[in-house]
């Protein structure tokens, strides 16, 4: 089974984004093993470049395997069926 990378663009204080934390952390990789989930800062500069060049206006932006999934908050549904066409 093949690694899965998932990012989070996140800022401290973000509801939204402490919400797709938990998700990620309580849900995904016990459900999904071969996931690696890594957090960037929005005001780093890696964030600020991922922000402009995707266009993120909302957080949290997630990517899945380096492409924009969502922003905006996480939709934990098509998130699981994404991954699982990955694990096919």
């Amino acid at each position: 089974m093949e690694k899965i990378k998932i990012q989070e663009l996140t800022s401290p204080g973000c509801s939204m984004c402490a919400a797709a934390k938990e998700v990620l952390e309580k849900d995904i990789k016990k459900q999904f093993p071969n996931v690696e989930v890594e957090y960037i800062e929005f005001v780093s500069e890696e964030g600020q470049e991922m922000a402009q060049e995707h266009g993120i206006v909302l957080l949290p932006g997630i990517f899945v395997n380096g492409e924009l999934f969502s922003f905006g908050g996480l939709d934990k549904k098509k998130l699981i069926e994404k991954l699982e066409a990955y694990s096919k």
